[in-house]
């Protein structure tokens, strides 16, 4: 082959490379462009309103003056304070649950088992508004739950499971807890099943008892999954919103009202100031990755 020819063949070879280039652009074109419109411009929006004062249609630049507002702004740290009640108490609760449920679950022993993953999983894929129905029933002054506890003599007049902020913080978390630990639970079973089965009869022949192979082999073999569960349910506790406002409406008074439902408020309630709504927003985000970064570090390196 004569130095024409190469040339020949290396122009046509890049001219060939950009042919396919070309059309892998056109390929994905549509994706970057639904990005850039549905994420990007509205990130890139939101980040311009926390610098504003947005009221129905009249926008006012007010530089630094919602995050003035919102270090000074009490009812945000009331939500705050409650959002971190809900999740210092229920995301522990949940992912030990969790993980006790996929440990007895994934014993091969244990009959039924589809039956009983079924059952836990269920409550997660179930309608928020229909158990939200039924909670308010269940937690009623006169409902299943008074009657149950006042049959067996454990309290002489009913709770104010609804109106009393204590109570109130409570049957949120036990909804939180009903609803997401079978979630959490799949991802531990699914993790347990990848654990080699030798690794349990090596410690069976060493004399390990349950509870020891459970802190010794299978907590340890999950740390990325709880790693993983633990972030994401940081997040969801982070946005909690479904819950308060359709049990307790963020009450009694403002027991129960968290960072999603104060900016709900803010955005649609009280006198709409969707700049300060926005500025409200970013204060989770800043939040969560601050969480994050922690629970990485307590992770570890791997």
């Amino acid at each position: 082959m004569n130095f024409q020819e190469a040339k020949k063949n290396k122009t046509k070879a890049r001219s060939l490379e950009k042919h396919y280039s070309r059309q892998g652009w056109y390929f994905i074109a549509a994706s970057i462009l639904l990005f850039t419109l549905f994420i990007l411009y509205p990130i890139i929006k939101s980040v311009v309103l926390t610098f504003k004062s947005v009221k129905g249609l009249n926008a006012s630049f007010v530089a630094l003056g919602n995050y003035k507002r919102l270090f000074q702004d009490e009812m945000f740290w009331t939500a705050l304070k409650n959002t971190f009640i809900f999740l210092i108490i229920q995301v522990p609760i949940m992912l030990t649950l969790a993980i006790l449920l996929a440990s007895m679950l994934n014993n091969k022993k244990l009959k039924f088992k589809a039956l009983f993953r079924t059952a836990i999983f269920l409550p997660c894929v179930t309608s928020l508004v229909a158990y939200s129905v039924l909670f308010k029933m269940m937690f009623a002054e006169d409902g299943i739950i008074n009657n149950f506890l006042i049959t067996l003599n454990l309290i002489n007049v009913p709770i104010g499971w609804l109106t009393d902020p204590f109570w109130a913080k409570v049957v949120i978390i036990i909804a939180l807890t009903w609803r997401w630990t079978g979630y959490n639970m799949m991802f531990f079973l699914a993790g347990m099943q990848n654990i080699p089965e030798e690794t349990y009869e090596a410690a069976n022949i060493d004399g390990a008892n349950a509870i020891q192979k459970l802190f010794k082999i299978t907590i340890p073999q999950l740390k990325p999954i709880i790693l993983f569960t633990g972030i994401m349910s940081t997040i969801g506790t982070l946005q909690l919103f479904d819950e308060p406002i359709n049990l307790t409406k963020g009450g009694p008074g403002t027991a129960t009202t968290t960072i999603s439902q104060y900016i709900y408020n803010q955005s649609f309630v009280f006198a709409p100031d969707f700049g300060y709504a926005a500025t409200i927003s970013y204060a989770i985000v800043i939040i969560v990755i601050v969480l994050s970064i922690i629970q990485f570090k307590m992770a570890g390196d791997e």
